[in-house]
């Protein structure tokens, strides 16, 4: 056990910390989780259309005739998702580099979107389809491109500078006209490229070349790879969620936007991995799904575990656990590795393959997270068997702590009578 876990402190801890580190990535998850709210607040106008499923009768027949009611808050969340999450991403880089003014740099990767994504029909009407998931990926790449521009110019001062005496808001403005002016040209001439020798959007043209890798995203393996890169990452002491979302948070919450845009259209949603599956399923009560083990050190006979249990038990239930993670601590600890690592990659493989074979219903959307296990998963799914597997999943997991529990109890006890035993000779 010592020599795997030096072998994976000397191979992944170096990869893992520079990917911690990486500007663009970071900024990339801290505008991804930015947009959360925005698509719960979307994705809760899919809820009375599953109530209404779940219901039927004259009352699903009243829902479906008054859809339009419900989905209109949707043309203004989720349908124009990327407008969004292109301010937040370009903002996030803009502070990393600590540029002068990271909010306008934000409009401006709003405007670059705008000009990649929206399409003219024959009577000039706006085509703002690809504003929703399948310009998600196009927001990274248009806010990292505005933000990197503004860097290298202010970088080499190649920016308008007026006097002190001026205004702060009338400088700031002036000093953002040159990027802004080289973000419009380049986006204007790549948009009418696309269309005038390529024929399709530029979205269209991303999203295709990423469709290989939006496709396998979505899959049981690959949701079981997250987890296990994410628990381990945990056991040295790095934030797993933090690094792993800023590669596969694009892709889930595209995945969610989708299903939302399918329900809204009277479809069945297609995709499982979304960020509300993540959370709701396979960090039920925080990352290794803690919660029976916390209840089982508010009963440890150790008496470190005893109070460290009672101070986590609160936040646990509503999927905060760092104080268990650096409390007990699960960080390099010997006897928590198979249950922490192993544990959420098996409840992941379960859960999946129950909603790819029908027996719990898919994600409609997202929904709130930080709420006890099974509500997070119920909002998602409309459905009470989604509740079932959430707490199945945390129960399971504490069949799994148990052994391990009381190997490292013994041992906690063993530790603190050998110190009682010094206190008492000296």
């Amino acid at each position: 056990m010592k020599k795997f876990q030096a072998w994976l402190q000397k191979w992944l801890f170096p990869i893992a910390t520079k990917l911690e580190k990486q500007k663009h990535l970071q900024a990339i998850k801290d505008g991804m989780i930015a947009i959360i709210p925005i698509t719960i607040i979307g994705s809760f106008c899919l809820i009375p259309v599953g109530l209404g499923n779940l219901f039927g009768g004259g009352f699903g027949e009243w829902i479906n005739a008054h859809s339009n009611i419900f989905f209109f808050p949707t043309n203004f969340t989720t349908n124009i998702l990327s407008l969004f999450s292109a301010f937040f991403i370009a903002e996030s880089l803009a502070k990393r580099y600590e540029l002068k003014t990271p909010s306008m740099l934000g409009i401006a990767a709003i405007l670059v979107q705008i000009i990649l994504c929206i399409s003219f029909g024959e009577n000039g009407s706006w085509d703002v389809t690809s504003l929703g998931a399948e310009g998600l990926f196009v927001s990274i790449i248009g806010a990292i491109f505005v933000v990197e521009i503004s860097h290298l110019l202010e970088k080499n001062n190649w920016v308008i500078k007026m006097p002190d005496s001026v205004p702060p808001m009338v400088s700031e403005s002036f000093t953002a006209l040159i990027p802004l002016v080289i973000d419009v040209v380049v986006a204007c001439t790549i948009a009418l490229c696309c269309d005038m020798f390529v024929g399709t959007s530029f979205p269209k043209i991303i999203v295709s070349a990423l469709a290989p890798a939006i496709n396998s995203m979505d899959s049981v393996w690959a949701v079981a790879l997250v987890v296990f890169i994410t628990q381990l990452l945990w056991m040295f002491g790095l934030h797993g969620a933090a690094i792993t979302s800023s590669v596969w948070a694009p892709f889930a919450i595209s995945y969610a936007v989708e299903n939302a845009n399918m329900v809204a259209a009277g479809m069945d949603p297609t995709h499982i991995f979304t960020f509300g599956f993540y959370y709701g399923f396979l960090q039920v009560s925080g990352s290794g799904m803690t919660l029976l083990l916390v209840l089982m050190m508010c009963r440890s006979k150790a008496k470190s575990l005893k109070s460290i249990g009672k101070v986590g038990l609160i936040p646990s239930l509503f999927g905060i656990n760092e104080p268990i993670i650096f409390g007990v601590p699960m960080i390099m600890n010997p006897f928590m590795l198979i249950p922490f690592v192993f544990g959420p990659v098996i409840c992941s493989i379960i859960s999946y393959e129950l909603m790819k074979f029908g027996f719990v219903a898919l994600p409609l959307g997202e929904a709130p997270g930080f709420l006890p296990p099974g509500i997070q998963a119920f909002l998602l799914t409309m459905d009470w068997k989604a509740a079932v597997l959430a707490i199945f999943n945390v129960c399971f997991m504490g069949l799994l702590y148990y052994p391990f529990f009381k190997a490292m109890e013994a041992d906690e006890v063993r530790k603190e009578r050998a110190i009682e035993e010094a206190k008492t000779t000296n």
